[in-house]
């Protein structure tokens, strides 16, 4: 099981670290302790939360874009069968899904509460592991 540190957890939810303290208080996240005395979360329930609380902002007009358009998010879903898998990601307010090879989500280890990388080019979203 994939576990965040609190940092980890409000960076991924882009909000502050005492959001996610508060959040830790008001039972609304479960935290433990890692080997090191750190508080972590759980990467599935920060992925849960980020679920819950997302929601469409309005971007606005879109200036320029280019390919290197990246957003690091969690994993909130995965549905794979044998040769393909449906990832989701939430990239702070917003959902990304990619459809990508089963093999490749085996490889990279992903798991609902991962961290991820989605990378967009036109309508092409590829999806990396932070290394």
């Amino acid at each position: 099981m994939t576990h965040l540190r609190v940092s980890e957890a409000a960076e991924l939810r882009g909000v502050s670290t005492d959001t996610v303290r508060r959040a830790i208080e008001a039972a609304r996240l479960s935290a433990t302790r890692d080997d090191s005395g750190r508080v972590v979360v759980a990467g599935a329930d920060v992925a849960a939360l980020a679920q819950q609380l997302a929601h469409t902002p309005d971007i606005g007009t879109l200036g320029r874009t280019s390919s290197r358009n990246q957003l690091r998010g969690i994993v909130t879903r995965i549905v794979a069968d044998r040769v393909m898998a449906q990832v989701e990601i939430q990239a702070g307010p917003f959902r990304i899904v990619s459809l990508l090879s089963a093999e490749s989500v085996r490889e990279m280890e992903l798991e609902v509460g991962s961290v991820a990388v989605a990378s967009i080019k036109a309508t092409h979203v590829t999806v990396g592991v932070p290394g």
